[in-house]
């Protein structure tokens, strides 16, 4: 069922410039099913609402917090960047205008009294890779860097490789290496796309031998995939092998988590069907579900999950929905380069809702974190953050 609040939704990521491609279709479809989307004016809403200094903006945050409230027994607190958070304000305006009509409340200043102690910056990731050749010599990409090797190009913040000539039946494969506080894209030479999240590696082939299945490993990490279909690929599948685990599709867009740290492997399907097998196994994922794979104990499991919250990073946010402060610190600490330590652990276990851009500065986050009081200080000394 849609109702206002999914086409706002929609409406907004378009305004962030955050849509995938199956959401591009379902607003534009959308909007022909629903006329009253087309008058939903994001812009001019967001103006009214900056004009309404009398709006506070944490009252309307509990009427979206109050549901999530009502299903957990623990608290959950929201952790918006400006931007999205506005943006959110709007979606309330739209569906609560008479709340605010009859109770408006008044902002309150918020005073900072965090304790930085030691600081050093910490910067937010960016474009980088080190692709692994053939021979084992490496070469760096970063932004402002063009490169050219073997039947590919890069400009620093993206790899393409065309399909060449290659009268071999064997494989010729380059890794591609992301760091710690780095992101790439590749662009396979079937056209495939793929977005590689921080600290992950991706094994592939230079080109894909004609007559053979289409098969790439995910060492580790993180990498979102856009499959061409197989149809442009005289109908050989693609498949994606990591750990114990082998993604099988026929043209599809789906997301895999396979990180070292994590004893679980993830694998969210965005549109498409994708087979996902392990040992003797085989279970078929539909989009908006997301199967864990534990090697270790042969644990399987399949649940519904808003796939864009699980690959929201390719577009440049990061969405957490109901997660602990430990997993939310885990993934900032791989986009930042840094590490975190907790010197009370029963903070691990506080949970968040919101959206943070990975743009945005990591005092800032703090910042938010501590306004709940859920620490009473923070610690940044060189790459290390201590929550307090």
């Amino acid at each position: 069922m849609t109702d206002i609040s999914d086409i706002s939704k929609l409406l907004i990521k378009q305004k962030l410039k955050v849509l995938t491609d199956a959401e591009k279709l379902q607003l534009k479809k959308l909007k022909k099913e629903y006329p009253i989307s087309k008058e939903i004016k994001i812009e001019e809403l967001v103006d009214r609402i900056e004009s309404y200094s009398k709006i506070n903006e944490d009252k309307a945050w509990k009427l979206i917090e109050g549901n999530i409230q009502n299903k957990i027994s623990k608290p959950v607190f929201r952790l918006f960047n400006t931007s999205w958070y506005k943006y959110a304000a709007t979606v309330i305006i739209i569906l609560t205008t008479a709340y605010f009509l009859n109770d408006v409340v008044f902002k309150e200043s918020i005073i900072d009294t965090s304790v930085i102690v030691n600081t050093s910056t910490i910067s937010s990731g960016t474009d980088k890779a080190i692709v692994t050749l053939e021979d084992g010599s490496q070469v760096t990409l970063e932004k402002g860097k063009e490169v050219q090797i073997q039947n590919a190009n890069s400009n620093g913040e993206e790899i393409i490789y065309v399909a060449g000539k290659q009268n071999s039946k064997e494989l010729v494969y380059n890794y591609l290496t992301i760091p710690r506080g780095g992101q790439f894209f590749i662009k396979l030479s079937d056209g495939t796309q793929v977005w590689l999240n921080s600290e992950s590696q991706l094994k592939y082939p230079v080109t894909f031998i004609e007559g053979q299945i289409r098969e790439v490993e995910l060492v580790y990490g993180e990498a979102y995939f856009d499959v061409t279909p197989s149809s442009e690929n005289k109908g050989f599948k693609f498949r994606v092998i990591n750990k114990s685990q082998e993604i099988e599709v026929l043209g599809t867009e789906f997301n895999v988590k396979a990180y070292r740290d994590e004893n679980a492997i993830y694998t969210t399907l965005v549109e498409g069907s994708v087979a996902v097998k392990f040992e003797n196994t085989q279970q078929n994922l539909t989009p908006n579900q997301q199967s864990s794979f534990n090697p270790s104990t042969s644990a399987f499991k399949i649940t519904h999950v808003d796939a864009y919250n699980e690959t929201s990073w390719k577009d440049g946010v990061f969405c957490f929905e109901r997660k602990p402060l430990k997993d939310i610190m885990k993934v900032l600490s791989r986009w930042y380069d840094m590490d975190v330590v907790f010197e009370d652990t029963s903070l691990e276990t506080v949970k968040f809702f919101g959206v943070l851009a990975k743009g945005q500065d990591i005092e800032e986050i703090l910042k938010t974190i501590k306004k709940f009081k859920i620490i009473e200080s923070y610690e940044i000394k060189n790459k290390t953050i201590t929550l307090k």
